[in-house]
């Protein structure tokens, strides 16, 4: 009785010890988490698995430095999804902001791939295999212009070229060239590329959202406005196991990473609330 106590009076700079001790040991001493894969984010990987040869897939990087730790392992897993199958694909943003975000994934993926390529087939190519339009503001701009014609829209790509000059943009025109449009965000982006371009020119629209923003999103993936949608760091675990076990790519899995520590103080919290509660219920009876 004595112990239980001393627990529910433990100075609360204490438990903020605790908890940061248990949430930064699983971030030094890193294990790969295995989870179960759920329904939103395996219809996302179908999705992508489906896109025709004579489409393309676009991901939109919206995510700032304050969401990239969650949202960034999206952004990687389905680069690596996209380059593992060949699938061609165009990178932009909504905002100026993650540009140089966008490209530090890009090129993190593009060095994996390309440090094991053997010949220039095996190699992915700028311009051949991928591209990146950059950004042009305002948003509502590339959420309707895109659907008449891509190239109108980013005359030039991020690097200054000409994007209708670009090898794979030869036949990509418009929104029916592209096969999924996936937007990682941070914020309401998501629901612009369903709200402008989905309802006008009818694209396919996957999301990969923060966990805070779940509920803003869930709904729209129940409708099957979303084809498929990333939550939080669970979601892009989710997608790393699918990416490791249905396409044998062996590469650090961030967020799978990350789980330990959320788990971790995840069961820190509840094992104080029930001392909390418990304690407060013997105080109450004596």
């Amino acid at each position: 009785m004595k112990l239980l106590d001393y627990l529910t009076k433990l100075d609360r700079r204490v438990i903020y010890l605790i908890l940061a001790i248990v949430v930064i040991l699983p971030l030094v001493f890193p294990s790969t988490q295995k989870v179960r894969v759920m329904t939103p984010v395996q219809r996302l990987f179908n999705t992508v698995e489906m896109i025709p040869d004579e489409k393309i897939l676009i991901i939109d990087f919206d995510y700032d430095p304050q969401t990239q730790p969650e949202l960034e392992p999206m952004a990687i897993a389905l680069l690596r999804h996209a380059f593992k199958r060949r699938i061609k694909m165009a990178a932009l943003s909504l905002y100026v902001q993650p540009l140089g975000l966008a490209k530090l994934a890009m090129d993190q993926v593009i060095e994996e791939f390309n440090s094991e390529a053997t010949t220039t087939a095996d190699s992915i190519i700028y311009g051949k295999d991928y591209v990146f339009l950059g950004w042009q503001p305002p948003p509502i701009i590339p959420l309707l212009g895109m659907g008449i014609s891509i190239s109108d829209v980013y005359k030039t790509d991020y690097y200054g070229y000409k994007t209708d000059s670009l090898p794979m943009m030869k036949n990509v025109k418009n929104f029916n060239d592209v096969g999924l449009l996936i937007s990682i965000s941070g914020a309401s982006a998501p629901l612009w590329w369903i709200t402008y371009s989905q309802t006008k020119y009818g694209v396919a629209v996957g999301a990969g959202v923060t966990a805070v923003s779940a509920s803003d999103f869930y709904a729209y993936f129940q409708t099957g406005q979303f084809s498929g949608l990333m939550i939080g760091m669970k979601g892009g675990a989710e997608y790393e196991e699918l990416i490791e076990t249905e396409l044998k790519i062996q590469q650090r899995r961030k967020a799978s990473e990350a789980l330990g520590s959320l788990t971790a103080a995840h069961i820190t919290i509840i094992i104080f609330i029930i001392i909390g509660n418990v304690g407060y219920f013997v105080r109450r009876r004596k």
